[in-house]
């Protein structure tokens, strides 16, 4: 019949109907979930801008820490602190005189003199004394010389007190000596400058000495003459 459907028509139009009907909501739920995921995309773009950027491990700042180690300072030898003033500072060293006579004027006279240092300043003010601070040095030199040549008495006092030597010694002594003078406190640091080679010895190698006033032919090598007295060797 034209205007009514057949069973047959009918169960296709049926089955057609189901089938559109499964491409609707296979369409719908296609639509649903595109929408879903478009959504979580947004949403984890806006949690990526929303959050702080986070420095990755290249760009962090790389600190090492490394011992500190403070040298330690060096022991000060003697010679060091010498050097040094009570400041700290380097220790200027005294001048030495520009002449004898300033090193004299610097030498200290001690309260006591030892009997060998007494007989070297007896020397030199019996022999000496009123002539040049060079004259007296060379005359403790000479004593000097002969104690430490090994061809005379090996002590200030045997050398001066040898027999026949002096002209000063009597009868094995000295004179007396006027302690308090100005001569005597000279021939005492002259003494002590002639000991300790202080100055230039002015006759070195000498051995022998007589008065200017004398010529005793010695067949001895001259060295100098200094005021009233002739050096030899």
């Amino acid at each position: 019949m034209p205007g009514s459907l057949t069973a047959l028509e009918y169960s296709w139009m049926s089955k057609k109907l189901r089938y559109a009907s499964a491409i609707s909501v296979a369409a719908s739920l296609i639509t649903i979930l595109f929408s879903a995921e478009g959504s979580g995309a947004a949403a984890q773009v806006y949690k990526k801008s929303a959050e702080p950027a986070v420095q990755t491990a290249e760009s962090d700042p790389q600190f090492i820490a490394r011992p500190v180690v403070q040298p330690l300072p060096t022991a000060q030898t003697n010679d060091d602190a010498s050097a040094k003033d009570a400041t700290g500072n380097a220790a200027i060293e005294p001048e030495q005189p520009a002449t004898l006579a300033g090193l004299v004027a610097e030498t200290p006279v001690p309260d006591v003199l030892s009997d060998q240092m007494r007989c070297l300043a007896g020397a030199i003010y019996f022999e000496s004394k009123g002539e040049t601070l060079t004259g007296q040095l060379a005359v403790g030199r000479v004593v000097i010389n002969r104690a430490t040549s090994g061809r005379f008495p090996d002590s200030y006092c045997g050398v001066v007190y040898q027999h026949a030597q002096f002209s000063f010694v009597r009868h094995g002594a000295m004179p007396p000596i006027n302690t308090g003078s100005h001569a005597w406190q000279t021939a005492v640091r002259i003494a002590q400058i002639a000991e300790d080679n202080a100055w230039t010895n002015p006759v070195k190698g000498a051995l022998y000495f007589h008065a200017a006033r004398l010529s005793p032919g010695w067949h001895r090598e001259r060295l100098a003459r200094i005021d009233n007295h002739v050096f030899y060797r």
